[in-house]
Formats: structure tokens, sequence, C-alpha cells
């Protein structure tokens, strides 16, 4: 089937709009109160769906026989995406932290050698084609405008610290998508709606409880923040549920790599979304950089 292609497309856009909300909050939160926002305000949403998955004729049905190798599998891929995050913010905290920023862009790369390893799910030379394409691709767009040698060290900038944590950061990435896709393989018959509805309501349970309790000991105000600013937290919240939802249902549906391939598109959503409102052009690194991971996802698509 190839319902996860459109089901993926809807994913990234609605991420797209989250991250546009994300960012708003993250100069009265913080990154880590911003990611609580998306995670704590997104739950009714995603409880909302589960209901409605079990309350509609085509979908209706028993409660899934979860069990511990069920929730391992999430357990990986809630405690990934949290790490992955942390990873980021270090990685943002050097020097050179675009150069971080870049490295965790191979995490759709990572997800191939992941996905092998843990779920036996060996990508077929098209997609791995397009995976290095697009991830080439997405690199490009990472990079600032100007070159950061000089200041930034030259070449040893990609082997300092900030790489480190960027590649850190790709990994837990990484590890998220196979702990979700795993996650939806140990339900075998189960719809991959349901699969999908009932793997995010649990993963931001999990993960509203364990960024929750840091920050309540760590930095209390940023919850406040993120209540105080709950009109702008309830839009992150609507639409990262609505992109999770996606990226669950696609992950039941087909392999890590297909899904996090494919989610690149989102690098050009942001793109097109932020130079049609501020009106700049692209230079001629971020045209090659879009037109990389179009053609990966277009090779994708088509083969």
């Amino acid at each position: 089937t190839y319902a996860w292609i459109p089901i993926v497309l809807w994913a990234a856009l609605a991420q797209t709009a989250r991250n546009a909300a994300q960012r708003s909050l993250v100069a009265q939160a913080g990154t880590l109160g911003a990611t609580l926002a998306r995670f704590l305000y997104g739950l009714p949403f995603a409880a909302a769906w589960v209901l409605l998955l079990h309350a509609w004729p085509a979908t209706a049905a028993p409660v899934p026989p979860f069990h511990g190798g069920y929730f391992a599998w999430l357990l990986l891929g809630a405690l990934g995406q949290l790490a992955a995050t942390a990873f980021l913010l270090a990685a943002m905290k050097q020097r050179n932290f675009v150069v971080g920023v870049a490295y965790s862009k191979t995490d759709a790369l990572q997800v191939a050698v992941f996905a092998t390893l843990f779920l036996h799910e060996l990508p077929g030379w098209v997609t791995l084609l397009a995976m290095g394409l697009a991830t080439a691709g997405v690199v490009l767009l990472s990079l600032p405008r100007k070159a950061i040698a000089g200041a930034a060290g030259g070449a040893r900038a990609w082997a300092g610290l900030a790489a480190v944590y960027g590649l850190a950061s790709g990994a837990g990435f990484a590890l998220s998508a196979v702990g979700y896709r795993g996650a939806a393989l140990q339900l075998p018959g189960i719809s991959p709606w349901l699969s999908g509805g009932w793997g995010v309501l649990c993963a931001q349970a999990v993960q509203t409880l364990l960024l929750g309790g840091w920050l309540m000991l760590r930095s209390p105000a940023a919850l406040r923040a993120i209540v105080v600013a709950w009109r702008v937290s309830l839009v992150a919240g609507s639409a990262g549920a609505l992109a999770s939802i996606g990226w669950f249902t696609a992950f039941a549906l087909t392999s890590a790599a297909n899904v996090r391939t494919l989610g690149m598109v989102e690098v050009v959503f942001s793109y097109l979304v932020s130079h049609r409102f501020l009106r700049e052009k692209l230079v001629p690194a971020e045209q090659a950089g879009l037109a990389l991971v179009l053609i990966g996802v277009a090779a994708l698509l088509l083969f």
C-alpha cells in the first residue's frame, strides 16, 4: 500500500506549522519549555483521536493487546526523542553550533543503520540513494550563508565537540524512529490507525511526565511561561499532535527508512514558508540543497 505517502506529507506539513508555533515560545519558555508545550498540550488531541478511532465504525475495535515488548520499543522511541533534543541543545551552545545542527541532520542515514541492526529492515538501494541525496541537501540548507572557516577553525570545526553532539542528536532521532516502528510491529493485525493513535498518546504521556518533572525541578519558570502563553502553546500542541499522528501511522504502514526519507520534505516546506513571508531569495547553496532534497524524495516516490 502507498497510503503512507500522503500521510507522511500531511505530517510534514503539520510539523512545519508546529515548528513555527514553537519558535515563538522559545523566547518565553526556552527550548525545553517549548518542547514540553508540544507534548503537554498535544495530549488532549491525541486522546480525542484515539476515542474517535474506537467510536468510528471503520476503525472500531477493542483496545490493542499491549505487552512488555511494545512498551519497551515505545520507551526507546520516547527517550531517544528527548535525548536528541538535549544533544541538539548542547550542540547549539557550542561556538560552532551550526556544525552540530548540520550533523544532526544525518538522522535519516542513521535510521538505515539502526533499522538494519534492530529491526532487520534493510533499505533497498533506491531508498539508500534517496537518503544520501536528501541528507546532503538538508546539510547544505543547514549551513550559514557565510563560510564558517576562519574564526570557526576551518576543518577542525567539523570534528569538534559540536560535531559529536550533533551526531548524538541525529542518533537519538534515528533511534526514536526505529523505536516507534518497532512498537508498531509488536501489534500485528491491529489497524495502523489505532496503532498510530495509541502510540502517540502513550509516547507523549511518557515524555510529558519525564520532561515536565525535570522542568519542575530545574526550571519551574519554564512551566509558568507555557501556562501564561497557553494560546500559542495550544497551537503548538495541536499541530504537534496532528504531525505525530501522521508519523506514527506511517511507521505502522512502512519502514522507518521510508518515513524518515520522505519526511525530509518538511525542510522544503519550511523554506518555502520562510522565504514566502520574509521575501528572501535563496542563495546558490540553498537552491542546490533544496534541489537535492527534492531529487531524493522524487527518487523514493518514483522507484
